[in-house]
């Protein structure tokens, strides 16, 4: 494609920026839909991110995504947030329409826009969701949109356990959906809770070293192939909890969906099109198992 004057500029900003994925599902999206645009990787040193933040629209910027470790920081800087990044109080996607700046939060929709697309339906449903850090907030605020009945979340019993308790109850009394925290700790209460579940997501990074299972293989013993289990890790493609749930006979997908729809949400977001995702996927697919050699 060839840029010239007119060429919309977007961006990737984050600390590293060099790991993302981003440029190229953006680029090949502009392309294939003939957008007059770019999108490039921003590593923002944290000493230099006010200034940076400050001066968005002095870029020219069109529009960016965002990730660690500046997914709360930038929102002083934003006019306004879309309920779901409001819910969370965190942005991964800025929109710039002339001068003014509106967050949204794709990473939990995304997911489940993946889930829709690959035939589960979630009305009604019990998931219960691994881990509540930033990937997993985004999941368990977005779960209320797609019509869950009730959502366990197991956490580790630290410092912000409490904190979130109390955010599980706010989202409780604002949706309809029942969420209820779980303490990693509490073993058979998880067992328990596990096999209530239609939906089983980890929302951590256990499984990245691909020996590691996010939950004891004895509670794991009890997934059955009613059940769906979802691991956002996608290096590898196949973590240990996804070798033992498809042993289980599980329907499983790994967080290619979920990074593939975050960005077409955000694309949207953006153009007012749709994502070519069919050929973003083999993109996606292709980078992951060249860097995997």
């Amino acid at each position: 494609m060839e840029f010239n004057g007119n060429t919309e500029l977007y961006g990737f900003i984050a600390h590293p920026a060099h790991h993302s994925l981003s440029p190229l599902m953006h680029n090949l999206s502009f392309q294939k839909r003939k957008i007059n645009a770019c999108y490039l990787a921003f590593d923002i040193q944290p000493p230099n991110f006010a200034t940076i933040a400050a001066s968005f629209c002095a870029w020219g910027l069109s529009g960016a995504n965002v990730s660690m470790p500046y997914k709360q920081q930038f929102i002083p800087y934003l006019d306004e947030l879309t309920p779901r990044a409001q819910r969370i109080n965190a942005v991964n996607t800025i929109k710039n329409t002339q001068g003014r700046l509106t967050g949204d939060s794709t990473d939990g929709a995304g997911l489940f826009a993946d889930l829709k697309a690959r035939g589960f339906k979630t009305h009604g449903k019990t998931a219960m969701i691994l881990g509540a850090g930033g990937a997993g907030r985004a999941i368990i605020a977005a779960a209320a949109d797609y019509n869950l009945q009730k959502v366990f979340v197991c956490k580790r019993p630290n410092q912000t356990f409490a904190q979130t308790a109390a955010w599980l109850e706010t989202l409780k009394q604002q949706t309809e959906t029942d969420f209820e925290l779980l303490n990693y700790q509490d073993s058979e209460k998880i067992a328990t809770c596990l096999q209530e579940s239609e939906l089983l997501v980890n929302a951590t990074n256990v499984g990245m070293d691909q020996q590691h299972l996010p939950l004891a293989a004895t509670i794991l013993s009890s997934l059955s192939q009613k059940q769906f289990v979802y691991d956002i890790i996608y290096q590898p493609l196949e973590t240990p909890l996804l070798k033992l749930a498809a042993a289980h006979g599980c329907q499983c997908s790994n967080g290619i969906g979920m990074l593939l729809w975050q960005g077409a949400l955000a694309f949207e977001f953006w153009t007012g099109q749709t994502m070519p995702v069919t050929s973003v996927k083999q993109a996606l697919l292709a980078e992951i198992r060249r860097r995997t050699i």
